[in-house]
């Protein structure tokens, strides 16, 4: 059953745990992966995916012909689902488009930025229980409205060596390149390094288990990386006035994910608390993931319960957490307090179930309390920026001592050199 504490008693160590991902052994079998993939390429692939997929491969790219048979596999309304879905986030993520600036405003000098998008990105998908179509959607959109010129998407195959027809109408309909049966620490070093098959990446992104973080982790400075995914997180903020149904299963909607994800309800009405906790164990005895669900609830759940909603948002702020909703009469009240959360999720008609699938807004978001400095994946995570500056040499004349002076303070001669000597104030050595 998840504990219900009061707010003032906890310390805030004692308000979520986020040491619960420690596992021993990982760093070296990831190691040991990322290693063997760099030397045998695709016959390493394909040894990690019969050993942890149960899969036989020969292709390890999914062919024309798949993709046109998942495709004609689905029922209409779904493609239809899928369609809505990606207009939505397009229609979000196309308001995230930066434009390049120039500066002209003083004689003879020119400056800027401009915007040039990553050459080639990798994306990896989970696939637990199934390879998330909307994981697909969330991270294909984005890339290619910033103009990525390949985008590669990898994910693991079933027992019989096939992604499900869902994930790949996703990504036709999203606009991936290419796709790859493969995931874990193995794919995740095909695209940081490349393989016979499997093109190398200049970023990798997406979520995945502890497997697929650590090798993220190992490979960052040969390629970019999004973040370092932790657990799956919600917190929900909560006044006496909500439904206690609808609390508790918001609350397993990510619990349901793992037995490491954390499900937690701050609020100011102990009946409420009370009410969530029975409803709890209601909706947990006919969920289907039960098992994990309630190991999660059990283990990383909490119920916190606070004088007041500004407690509460105070509470929130100190977990930072990846999934926040805030379930009042009046969230819009509440949005200018909070300053630490991956996605806001306000009202009580707006579950956090919208955010994974539909709305638009981005899924990928900051975990383990990383909100309080990071950022949901956008169509930034997907370019470059890059300053430029002109200078006449009337420009530049003016200031030529100064950046000399500011050069030979620091004690760099040639520097202060290479500004003097484009004018008629010398520059040969002194």
């Amino acid at each position: 059953m998840i504990p219900i504490l009061q707010f003032n008693e906890l310390s805030p160590e004692d308000i979520l745990n986020r040491d619960i991902r420690q596992e021993t052994g990982v760093d070296e079998a990831v190691d040991a992966v990322l290693a063997a993939v760099r030397e045998r390429g695709d016959d390493a692939l394909r040894d990690y995916t019969r050993r942890f997929d149960g899969a036989e491969l020969q292709e390890l790219q999914v062919s024309q012909a798949e993709l046109d048979a998942a495709w004609d596999s689905l029922d209409a309304e779904f493609i239809r689902t899928l369609n809505m879905a990606a207009e939505n986030i397009r229609h979000f993520h196309e308001q995230q488009v930066h434009r390049d600036f120039s500066l002209t405003d003083r004689p003879g000098i020119v400056m800027g930025q401009r915007y040039t998008p990553i050459e080639r990105v990798g994306i990896c998908v989970p696939s637990a229980p199934k390879a998330f179509p909307s994981t697909i959607l969330m991270n294909v959109i984005p890339a290619r409205i910033a103009g990525v010129r390949e985008i590669v998407v990898v994910t693991p195959p079933d027992k019989n060596g096939r992604i499900s027809a869902e994930a790949l109408a996703a990504a036709r309909i999203a606009g991936a390149d290419r796709i790859f049966k493969i995931g874990g620490a193995q794919a995740v070093a095909a695209l940081a390094y490349g393989t016979e098959s499997v093109p190398r990446v200049d970023k990798i992104v997406g979520p995945g288990g502890i497997f697929v973080a650590t090798a993220k982790r190992k490979v960052f400075g040969l390629v970019a990386i999004d973040m370092i995914a932790g657990p799956s997180e919600i917190l929900v903020l909560a006044d006496g006035g909500c439904n206690p149904s609808w609390v508790a299963a918001d609350l397993l909607s990510q619990a349901e994910h793992d037995v490491l994800a954390s499900a937690v309800l701050v609020t100011d009405s102990r009946r409420l608390a009370e009410a969530v906790q029975k409803e709890l164990e209601s909706q947990l005895s006919t969920l289907p993931r039960q098992d994990i669900a309630r190991q999660s609830i059990q283990t990383n759940g909490r119920i916190i319960v606070t004088d007041s909603l500004e407690k509460a948002v105070d509470a929130a702020n100190l977990i930072a957490p990846e999934h926040l909703e805030l379930c009042v009469e009046d969230p819009f009240a509440l949005l200018p307090r909070v300053k630490n959360a991956g996605s806001i999720f306000l009202g009580r008609c707006t579950p956090e179930a919208l955010g994974d699938y539909f709305a638009g807004p981005n899924h990928t978001l900051p975990t383990s309390g990383t909100a309080r400095f990071s950022s949901p994946l956008s169509v930034d995570d997907f370019v470059k920026k890059s300053s430029f500056l002109y200078y006449t040499q009337e420009a530049l004349a003016p200031v030529a001592e100064r950046i000399a002076d500011f050069a030979r303070r620091e004690g760099l001669e040639a520097h202060a050199r290479s500004a003097l000597i484009r004018t008629n104030q010398g520059g040969n050595p002194q």
